[in-house]
């Protein structure tokens, strides 16, 4: 997966039409440098280049700043999902793991943000558009994993394998993040625990 990352405008290139845009991304940089709640909306707004009032045109509160960077976040971890199992013909069983292979991908590249998708509320059934968000990412999985066993998405056994797999990816991400994982573990060792653990869930 390419990295994700990008630097906002200097305040010599803002205008108007880029004030939400540039205050999410300079969000997203601070919660990957001091983590959601090491920093301040007026840091954000010195980096963005917009005044401390400028934020509350688009957004409530410091919750719904958060909110937006994790909606966009979500959107490039879906992106690359797709672009993972697109990358492979339907009914190849590679697309599974190039699916684990985009979702692990992404908690490497925003650490910071990874967390906060997954911190940000107790549960996304709080929040209609998380929850779509979750289901669509969920939803690649259980398209794949139904085409690989020519089941429809809804079956339950399509489901249960697809929660087994997210449930894998998103702990060994996690395991990553938090330096758990095995000692020494490469990019190769890693393709092919994602090949075998593939494997298994579509016997």
């Amino acid at each position: 997966m390419a990295d994700v990352k990008t630097s906002v405008h200097s305040k010599k290139s803002y205008h108007h039409g880029d004030l939400r845009g540039q205050l999410l991304e300079a969000v997203r940089e601070l919660v990957e440098e001091h983590g959601p709640d090491g920093f301040s909306i007026s840091q954000a707004c010195k980096r963005a280049g917009v005044s401390t009032a400028a934020p509350y045109k688009h957004f409530k509160d410091r919750h719904e700043i958060l909110r937006g960077v994790v909606l966009l976040a979500m959107d490039r971890l879906i992106a690359a999902m797709q672009e993972g199992a697109d990358s492979y013909p339907p009914g190849d069983p590679n697309r599974i793991a190039a699916i684990g292979r985009a979702y692990i991908d992404f908690a490497r590249a925003e650490p910071g943000i990874f967390r906060t998708m997954f911190g940000l509320t107790e549960s996304h059934s709080e929040d209609p558009e998380l929850t779509k968000a979750g289901a669509s990412a969920n939803g690649i999985v259980e398209n794949v994993v139904g085409d690989y066993l020519e089941l429809a998405p809804t079956h339950p056994q399509v489901k249960l394998r697809a929660y087994a797999l997210w449930c894998f990816v998103h702990g060994h991400s996690f395991l990553l993040l938090d330096s758990k994982h095995i000692e020494g573990l490469t990019n190769t060792e890693e393709n092919e625990m994602l090949a075998l653990v593939g494997q298994a869930m579509l016997s």
